[in-house]
């Protein structure tokens, strides 16, 4: 079940270069905790704005289902499963059983479109059928010394790999990088695992590893006799300033798995992604030690953000293996390195209270790679110096596994959690699936096309500003909630000039001119945007056209957004499902120097983003090509 039965499949002729180019894009709509089947079919004008969707909520499972040795079950059928949902039973609706590709069949991957000098697009090959997997090494979360071990245990493994293992490899500090796209070539996987060696994090206590517990400024101010309320206020503001760092990695962290999500979105199948980490707790409690003044100050919880990037990685078919980088963990208090004074009248206290810290932070980061695990589907690897052999059995478990989609009885779309129960009537075998979904809600009220216009994105108040910040950042994964392609193309010659932007681009203050014009022409996919007929009677799709521009320190030069308000017949809309939605824009950088252009499409009403990113020095030879056909989209 490569592909949802509901969705349509869709072929897109585009047009992404001005001279009218015309190549297909293969639409492959991401599997989803609800998945919902569109359709052009006409609907009576209303005073109230209806979806132009009839919605068919299709919830898809993957099981993995292994014996007692860990050895992947094959031949079960359908009638082996039993499927409940919030106690209720369910009717599984499509039944399939995958196994891991033979390493013949492992490189038959979807051929790249050919694209000519100047057209990029978001689009990525995968298998026909099976799943793909992807390797995270997040240095973030995880000791210099510990990622030193994970590389030795990687390129091991790259060592005795099953031919035509395809894998992909990205990296986390603060943001996220992809390091190698998805290949089979063992060379470029072990340059890729080169390039963010031994990365020290800027929010671990103790980025190198293995330091041990030392005494703190205010162990030392205690041991000196100073004034209790003096030490307790030092603790409390190191409390809180430890606190924060962890905060920032748990955010860091999801913006990174909800990147992963919409990066994987359009791939189809399962996709399986080992997560090399330290990890992090999702909630910090308040302080128990008695020490400072105030125990709740700092405390903080990320399940909300937990929530929302589970439901993307639930959409997207993405099941996380957490590998704890750091393998068999022992108390630092065995650490030769340690200087903590555990003698005086404080030392008992502290020896009590390091080994009660050590515990709850162990139980606390093995408990969110658990809750990772179990929310998407897959495996955590805890307590193991064999990563090596963690990295193989999860590509093996997550390559076979039964595929069980149902209609849920409970058609309600109110955000709730659901749960989700399989069993087999074999004793003996293990089960490795989602354990629930969040019933989604991402039908809006589709703006009047009478009001005015806004700029983009958050000014509708119809998306996270968030989410537009990590679909826009320079070097991250593209997002493909959206498919597209765009031609891009210098307008001003080399050997010319101009000395102001182009109409309607917003440059940084620090910008200065003369400036070079790029054109840029959409063609995207209407395949996953929302249509929407309006009480005009006409059929409405509101888009966001979005352009960053960096330099090559990452600083934004410019921008460009533009809000399209698409108001369409029925024959319009059947023309747009056939060909595509064209449209065009224009955008400066300055004259001198490498830039680069942040190029994305977004959806108001569910929060779907497309994004490519190009190198001005891609298109440098582009010729300059006839303006681009007029657009169905108005302004």
């Amino acid at each position: 079940m490569a592909r949802c039965a509901s969705s349509i499949a869709l072929l897109v002729a585009v047009i992404a270069a001005p001279s009218g180019f015309a190549q297909s894009i293969p639409s492959a709509p991401p599997a989803s905790s609800s998945t919902t089947a569109q359709t052009a079919s006409h609907q009576s004008a209303q005073s109230a704005p209806a979806t132009l969707k009839a919605s068919s909520q299709l919830v898809i499972v993957d099981v993995v289902v292994t014996d007692n040795n860990r050895r992947s079950v094959h031949g079960l059928t359908a009638a082996d499963f039993i499927l409940t949902e919030d106690g209720a039973p369910q009717s599984v609706k499509n039944f399939e059983e995958t196994s891991a590709l033979s390493a013949a069949d492992a490189t038959k991957f979807a051929p790249m479109p050919t694209l000519p000098h100047g057209i990029f697009t978001n689009y990525t090959p995968a298998p026909a059928s099976g799943s793909v997997d992807l390797i995270l090494l997040d240095t973030l979360n995880t000791p210099m010394r510990d990622q030193s071990y994970v590389h030795q245990q990687l390129l091991a493994y790259l060592k005795s790999v099953p031919p035509g293992t395809r894998v992909a490899i990205f990296g986390l500090t603060t943001h996220l990088y992809i390091l190698q796209g998805f290949t089979s070539d063992t060379e470029l996987l072990k340059m890729a695992l080169e390039k963010k060696l031994a990365q020290g994090s800027p929010l671990l206590d103790d980025a190198v590893g293995g330091g041990g517990i030392q005494n703190s400024q205010a162990d030392d101010l205690e041991d000196l006799g100073v004034d209790p309320g003096v030490v307790a206020n030092l603790r409390q503001f190191n409390t809180e300033q430890a606190n924060f760092a962890l905060q920032m990695r748990a955010q860091y962290t999801l913006d990174a798995m909800s990147q992963i999500a919409h990066y994987l979105s359009n791939i189809p199948g399962r996709k399986n992604l080992i997560w090399f980490s330290g990890s992090f707790p999702l909630d910090i409690l308040p302080d128990a030690s008695g020490d400072i003044p105030n125990p709740f100050v700092a405390i903080s919880s990320s399940e909300d953000e937990f929530r929302d990037t589970v439901a993307l990685l639930a959409r997207s078919r993405v099941a996380v293996y957490p590998v704890d980088a750091r393998g068999l963990t022992v108390s630092p208090m065995m650490n030769a390195s340690s200087s903590r004074s555990y003698s005086g009248k404080s030392g008992t206290a502290r020896m009590n209270q390091d080994q009660t810290n050590f515990f709850n932070k162990t139980a606390e980061e093995h408990g969110t790679m658990n809750a990772m695990a179990d929310a998407t589907g897959g495996r955590s690897f805890i307590n193991t110096n064999d990563l090596r052999k963690a990295v193989a059995t999860a590509i093996d478990e997550g390559s076979n596994f039964y595929t069980l989609a149902y209609t849920p009885t409970n058609s309600t779309r109110d955000g709730r959690l659901r749960k989700i129960k399989v069993q087999l009537d074999r004793p003996g075998l293990k089960l490795s699936y989602r354990k629930g979904y969040y019933s989604d809600i991402f039908e809006k009220t589709v703006p009047d096309s009478t009001k005015p216009e806004s700029s983009f994105a958050a000014a509708h108040g119809l998306t996270s500003p968030e989410a537009l910040h990590l679909a826009m950042t320079r070097g991250a994964p593209t997002p493909s909630d959206i498919l597209m392609k765009v031609g891009v193309v210098a307008i001003t010659p080399p050997t010319q000039t101009e000395d102001k932007p182009a109409i309607g681009n917003a440059p940084a203050a620090k910008t200065k001119g003369p400036y070079r014009r790029y054109s840029v022409n959409y063609a995207i996919d209407p395949n996953n945007i929302v249509f929407l007929r309006n009480a005009d009677g006409k059929i409405h799709a509101d888009l966001d056209l979005i352009i960053f521009v960096y330099n090559a320190a990452g600083e934004t030069m410019n921008t460009l957004g533009n809000t399209i308000h698409l108001a369409a017949t029925m024959d319009q809309v059947k023309k747009i499902f056939a060909e595509g939605i064209y449209q065009h824009e224009e955008i400066s950088t300055p004259a001198k120097g490498e830039y680069f252009l942040r190029i994305a499409v977004h959806d108001l009403h569910r929060d779907y983003y497309g994004a490519v990113e190009v190198a001005t020095s891609q298109v440098k030879n582009v010729a300059l090509t006839p303006p681009s056909p007029p657009s169905l989209t108005t302004k």
